[in-house]
């Protein structure tokens, strides 16, 4: 089993999630700061429902070959009718990364069979 992808989002998934990384690369923005085609995205996934902040990050991927790839990644915070909150993270040609509800956590196992 091919076990760089897993590691890769564990690593993404941390990179995230630690407090000290949030401060230092993090940083809010408003509508017009964000790409079109990250815009249209977000409107596409936020279905009409309230966003209540954004937010930028700049990241570095380390891809399957262990390249490093620089980009810059949008998180839009959306309020549920139910009151939850979700985060849509799209990167700045609009690609859909991730939808997560907050409140919960993703827990990455390597099933061996």
């Amino acid at each position: 089993m091919n076990i760089k992808v897993p590691a890769f989002l564990l690593l993404a998934i941390l990179a995230f999630s630690t407090p000290s990384y949030a401060d230092s690369k993090e940083r809010k923005i408003e509508w017009s700061d964000v790409p079109h085609k990250a815009q249209k995205t977000i409107t596409k996934y936020a279905q009409g429902r309230e966003i209540f902040k954004l937010k930028k990050e700049k990241i570095i991927l380390i891809t399957e070959k262990e390249k490093e790839n620089k980009t810059t990644l949008y998180l839009a915070g959306v309020k549920k009718t139910n009151g939850k909150k979700t985060w849509i993270t799209v990167d700045k040609s609009g690609k859909l990364i991730d939808i997560e509800d907050e409140g919960t956590e993703e827990i990455l196992e390597d099933k061996k069979k």
